[in-house]
């Protein structure tokens, strides 16, 4: 009976913050409602469990189209510098998580790095749910970054351009899928975990469909587009958004609360982190500010493209965002055997 009241109101709200150009509008919406009615009624909001891999692996279908979309040659020319991109990333992440997860024992080290993690913001609360981490706070965490990111990047963009850091390249384009890749999508999507978990591959639901995407959009003729539709990708971010906020409770969000102040200091140290390890990479490969800034940018990765497609920055944009991003999705679902190890160190 709830659903009658928290699907078309999160669709709604989803619907006016998109309209007002609100980074995440389709998550941030129906989080938002699915909380409210999670609290107000003091009780879990649960998902269809189809529905729920229907939205992990379409998730998963879309962090794997950025590495089709380049290709493995620009990849590869890219490789070591993306690298070391995602492990100072990650180092960073470690640095405040460990603070993060010490400092506030109910948090722990798991949530707390994984809170940290930058890049895949609606990817991360998905792997959090499977590795043990608290998946509401990684969300919380995720999302103010994102905003942030997502935010001041326009911002940023548009001083070190008429400052005279002026791009050269062009980015890639995507093509809406038509019937043919619409049901490859969908097998993908529906079909990829259970063959992850028959070979043990980690975070299964999330790693098993960008492998298995991988694979496929090499083996379909290029005439194939299989970029999902609109309605396909918000239906997956409308259940992120319900599976973070309909778990809520008083309790989680009045520690939440008390976290704000320290999550909004951390948030502000990733983005200001990775705006100095653009430095070095300018450097590096010989390309502008602009272009190393929107390459370390902490997320926001939608509005990175967008900015990479208008500017012309394009192929080290999107090679070293992607590459950060699959290093980042695979060291978080190892996270558990990371921290098997690393409680032995920090002991």
């Amino acid at each position: 009976m709830r659903w009658l009241v928290v699907a078309p109101l999160s669709v709604v709200l989803g619907y006016l913050l998109d309209l007002w150009n609100v980074p995440a509008a389709w998550i941030i919406g129906p989080l938002v409602v699915s909380a409210a009615c999670a609290l107000i009624t003091g009780k879990e909001l649960p998902i269809n469990r189809y529905l729920f891999r229907y939205s992990r692996g379409t998730i998963g279908v879309l962090a794997a189209l950025p590495l089709v979309a380049v290709g493995i040659h620009k990849l590869s020319h890219y490789l070591l510098p993306g690298l070391c991109v995602a492990a100072f990333t990650i180092l960073m992440a470690i640095i405040g998580g460990t603070f993060l997860g010490r400092s506030h024992r109910e948090i722990g080290l798991e949530t707390g790095i994984m809170s940290m993690l930058a890049g895949g913001a609606s990817v991360m609360p998905l792997i959090a749910k499977e590795v043990g981490a608290d998946y509401r706070y990684v969300a919380l965490n995720q999302y103010l970054r994102l905003l942030a990111v997502s935010i001041s990047l326009p911002l940023v963009s548009g001083w070190l351009l008429s400052s005279g850091s002026t791009p050269t390249s062009e980015a890639p384009a995507q093509d809406i899928a038509g019937w043919v890749g619409l049901v490859i999508i969908f097998a993908v999507a529906l079909g990829s975990e259970s063959l992850a978990r028959l070979v043990h591959i980690p975070s299964p639901s999330i790693i098993g469909p960008i492998l298995v995407m991988l694979i496929v959009a090499n083996i379909v003729p290029d005439s194939i587009a299989l970029y999902p539709p609109k309605v396909m990708r918000v239906v997956a971010f409308l259940v992120v958004g319900w599976l973070c906020g309909g778990s809520l409770s008083k309790d989680s969000l009045k520690l939440f609360s008390k976290l704000l102040p320290l999550t909004l200091a951390f948030v502000a140290f990733l983005i200001g982190t990775c705006a100095l390890a653009a430095w070095p990479l300018t450097a590096w490969l010989d390309i502008s500010y602009f272009e190393g800034y929107l390459a370390t940018t902490p997320g926001a990765i939608d509005t990175v493209l967008a900015l990479t497609s208008e500017s012309g920055a394009g192929a080290v944009v999107v090679s070293m965002q992607v590459i950060r991003l699959l290093t980042i999705l695979v060291f978080a679902s190892y996270l558990p055997q990371f921290l098997r190890f690393y409680r032995r160190i920090i002991r």
